[in-house]
């Protein structure tokens, strides 16, 4: 079992950055596909960016390509969301989630593990 653990969530102004880490306890993290996801309030669940076992991979939803950088530590057994010009609209929970694959992953469905979430809130 893949515990995983958000941080770095918070509230920032239009045009703000955070970055999230997300900390997994298991230790063949660097065999896991990685990626993030966000919900907001009365939507479902959507992609924001995966990342492949050795980080070579990356994919990003249209809504976040050129403001969203993914990226993983495995000797930390870390991965990352640096998130630059936040808008209000990138408000919502965002959660953590790993695959027992290797390849880049960009379905909810796809993925194995979650973890509890962390929320960023955008303001105008």
């Amino acid at each position: 079992q893949v515990q995983l653990v958000e941080s770095g969530g918070g509230l920032v102004q239009a045009g703000g950055s955070l970055k999230l880490t997300c900390e997994a306890s298991e230790r063949t993290f660097s065999d896991l596909a990685m990626g993030w996801f966000r919900e907001a309030p009365g939507k479902e669940r959507e992609f924001v960016a995966a990342v492949s076992w050795k980080g070579a991979s990356t994919r990003y939803a249209d809504a976040v390509t050129g403001r969203f950088t993914i990226s993983r530590d495995n000797d930390k057994n870390r991965m990352y969301l640096e998130m630059n010009n936040l808008k209000p609209e990138d408000t919502a929970t965002y959660y953590c989630a790993a695959a027992n694959v290797w390849n880049v992953l960009t379905t909810v469905n796809e993925y194995d593990y979650w973890g509890q979430g962390t929320q960023v809130t955008v303001s105008s």
